[in-house]
This record gives C-alpha cells, sequence and structure tokens, in this order.
C-alpha cells in the first residue's frame, strides 16, 4: 500500500511540473457512459448463446442424474433434526475413512443446512442445492471443557450430535453420553469432532471452536453426501433419516 501511494504522489507531481511547464492541463479526450439497463426482456445474443448452450446443457444433465431414493422427505426443524442427524453421520462417517480412525462426534447445525432432501428422486442438484458452499469436512481435536461448551450451545435449542444423546433439564444439558461412555467435563480427554470448515471457525456463534487447528480431509461436504447416497443405492438401500431421540427433554 505504501508502494502504491509513493508511486501516486510521484505521478501527481510529475503531472503538476508538465503543466506548469506546458500551462493547464487539458484532456484530449473524454470518457462517456451510457446506461443500459439488463432486464429479463433483454433479448439474448445469439452468438453467445450458441457458445453457452453446450456447457449450460452439460451441467443440466449432470445435476439431473439420479443418484438415490428417499421413501420420504428428510427435513430440518427446531430441535434434534432427521436432516442434521444424516448429515452429521455422515460427517463422522467419512472423516473416519479419511483419517484411519474413529470419530467421536459429528457436529451440524440446521442453519447449515441450506435445503432439504425430497421425497422420491434425489438428483445430484439436491446435493448442491443441500450444500451449495465450498466447505470442506474437517476434524477438530477437542478438550472435554470445549466439549461441554457445545453440549452448552446445543442444550437450550434441542440440538443433537451425532455419536452422543443427553438430556435437558432447564435449558442445560445431562447425562450427556458420547457413544457408551458418560461424558464428564473434569476428565483430561481429547474428543474428535468431524464437522464443517465454516463451523469449526466460529460460524453459527461456535466460537468456542476458533482456537482449535482443524485436520483436513480435503473433502467437500457435497461430496460425502453424494458419495454416501450412491453407496447407497448401489447397496440397494433407500436414503432414510429420522429424529430418534438423541435429545430428551
Amino acid at each position: 500500500m505504501s508502494r502504491f501511494r509513493f508511486r501516486g504522489a510521484a505521478l501527481v507531481l510529475l503531472l503538476a511540473a508538465t503543466a506548469c511547464q506546458r500551462g493547464a492541463l487539458q484532456p484530449k479526450a473524454q470518457l462517456t457512459t451510457t446506461a443500459q439497463p439488463v432486464t429479463a426482456a433483454q433479448p439474448a445474443d445469439p452468438k453467445v448463446e450458441a457458445v453457452v448452450a453446450p456447457y449450460r446443457l452439460k451441467v443440466k444433465q449432470q445435476m439431473d442424474e439420479v443418484i438415490g431414493h428417499a421413501p420420504e422427505a428428510i427435513r430440518k426443524n427446531p430441535g434434534e433434526s432427521p436432516l442434521a442427524n444424516f448429515a452429521g453421520d455422515v460427517q463422522r462417517e467419512r472423516a473416519a475413512k479419511e483419517l484411519g480412525q474413529p470419530i467421536d462426534l459429528g457436529v451440524m447445525t440446521n442453519g447449515g443446512l441450506r435445503a432439504e432432501l425430497p421425497a422420491g428422486n434425489i438428483t445430484t442438484g439436491s446435493i448442491f442445492e443441500l450444500m451449495p458452499f465450498e466447505n470442506e469436512l474437517v476434524v477438530l481435536d477437542a478438550p472435554a471443557s470445549v466439549v461441554q461448551q457445545l453440549f452448552n450451545y446445543a442444550a437450550p435449542i434441542k440440538m443433537a450430535i451425532s455419536g452422543a444423546t443427553y438430556t435437558v433439564v432447564d435449558g442445560k444439558p445431562t447425562d450427556i453420553r458420547i457413544g457408551k461412555d458418560v461424558f464428564d467435563a473434569a476428565k483430561d480427554r481429547t474428543y474428535t469432532i468431524a464437522i464443517s470448515d465454516y463451523l469449526a471457525g466460529g460460524g453459527d456463534r461456535l466460537d468456542f471452536f476458533r482456537a482449535l487447528p482443524p485436520r483436513h480431509t480435503n473433502v467437500l461436504l457435497r461430496t460425502a453426501f453424494n458419495d454416501h447416497i450412491r453407496q447407497l443405492t448401489k447397496e440397494g438401500k433407500p436414503v432414510t433419516a429420522k429424529a430418534e431421540g438423541r435429545v430428551k427433554f
């Protein structure tokens, strides 16, 4: 920035000196603009359309590809959400595969999911609507104190966390169990959490994760969901998810 300012100042001085020698600066040409509003009624340029059409067709074919089938819509809702359960479970499964180790928890907020999975055919386009952002699946190594903060965040909104169950009493988490083990925030233990890089960076007010360095899988969440559904289809299984009592109150 300082280099740019220096050069800009030097240019001003040079122009000023030239003006003193030759008289006032007189621009030889002046740019003019004309407002041309672009609306849906604007006619398409045939040449541009001819270039774009093959690419548009290819994208449409890819987005319309059927990758799985859901007997009923997989929805998100306040509290424990079938769609968030689905996403969190897939995250844990894929992260375990990529890093070659079990993953304790999977975290996905309702706000991180932009659409629901429809009943009937699920297409590649359905996955892009669900996860339109380039979010990467990462893993956090969280001390018990941070995991306690996670449950403190989840309890008031009754948000489920993949790999765990708990009970909400007066808006606070109790009887937290991770896997089959009772969780104790006082124990000196580290837990692995599969999560999006957005949430790991403090998105959706998960600020307590910011200090934890993420381990990268180099897998987009969208890819993880797509691959999981394709594998279910390959095995002849439908795409299903439900709220199954991971949060009690």
